[in-house]
């Protein structure tokens, strides 16, 4: 059964929930989820609503006129979704595959509500992955000198495959600031506990620095390198008898499981950014 899902954020006020709630009600909109959060400190309301189409009074393809008009008398911005229409993704890798195995196993076996129709990479190595699921792979070699055209012809297939989601699963390139602006939204997964070890070779640094806690970080892509708004993390116990190679054995486990995590929940539109922060709603 199709169901509609809204996201709205708007000033804090009161009466918001009985508001929103009794919009649904009156239109015959059977309620199946539903939560809210309030960011006190900025004076935000944050809300989620998912309800079933079956037996509401509104024509589907008039829906967001509705929202559009209540939204106005709250002043609240908003994205509605249908649960009918899955997001298309589009994985970015390198060499590694232990994520992109990791998501292509979990679509294959119905854990991701999306469709995966081509899988980018800037090498050949992965190719066989791709082909074992049946997967488009293209080949789009990257360097200083080409950068910006690779980067065209990415965009190029994106738009061509209707890719509303970009999940960067272990792709060693930083995306340009024109990219990121002109494409969907991007997903990465970053090899440590953010805000800690930022950039290049954090495994080695933990090691370095001796930590006892190493962990993994899925965010949204911006322009500022692993800065960008967190959508999950998860951490490992290590200790000192472990060696660099240990950490990044340990790192890619809780790496897979960070990823795909986060993919689920921006697909479920379970995810809500404001500024450089998120409200996740479980």
């Amino acid at each position: 059964m199709a169901r509609a899902i809204l996201l709205l954020w708007c000033p804090d006020q009161k009466g918001l929930v009985a508001r929103l709630s009794g919009f649904l009600y009156e239109h015959g909109g059977n309620i199946v989820d539903s939560d809210h959060h309030t960011d006190f400190a900025a004076g935000l309301f944050l809300a989620r609503f998912e309800w079933d189409l079956d037996g509401f009074d509104i024509p589907r393809d008039e829906i967001d006129a509705a929202i559009a008009a209540l939204a106005e008398t709250v002043d609240a911005r908003w994205l509605l979704r249908f649960s009918d229409v899955v997001h298309r993704v589009a994985i970015f890798v390198t060499k590694q595959s232990h994520c992109l195995h990791d998501l292509l196993w979990r679509h294959q076996a119905g854990e991701l509500n999306c469709d995966i129709p081509l899988i980018v990479s800037n090498h050949q190595r992965l190719r066989g992955v791709a082909e074992q699921f049946g997967v488009d792979y293209h080949h789009l070699p990257v360097s200083p000198a080409n950068k910006a055209e690779a980067e065209a012809a990415q965009l190029a297939l994106l738009r061509e495959h209707g890719v509303d989601l970009v999940v960067l699963a272990k792709y060693m390139q930083v995306l340009s600031e024109g990219f990121l602006n002109n494409g969907p939204n991007v997903i990465n997964i970053h090899h440590s506990f953010l805000p800690a070890f930022q950039g290049a070779r954090p495994y080695h640094r933990a090691h370095e620095r001796g930590v006892k806690i190493i962990g993994a970080t899925a965010h949204y892509a911006t322009a500022d390198l692993d800065e960008g708004p967190i959508v999950e993390q998860g951490v490992v116990r290590v200790s000192h008898r472990d060696t660099v190679r240990d950490l990044i054995r340990q790192g890619r486990d809780i790496e897979r499981v960070v990823l795909a995590r986060a993919v689920r929940l921006h697909v479920l539109s379970r995810v809500m950014v404001y500024g450089n922060r998120t409200v996740v709603f479980g």
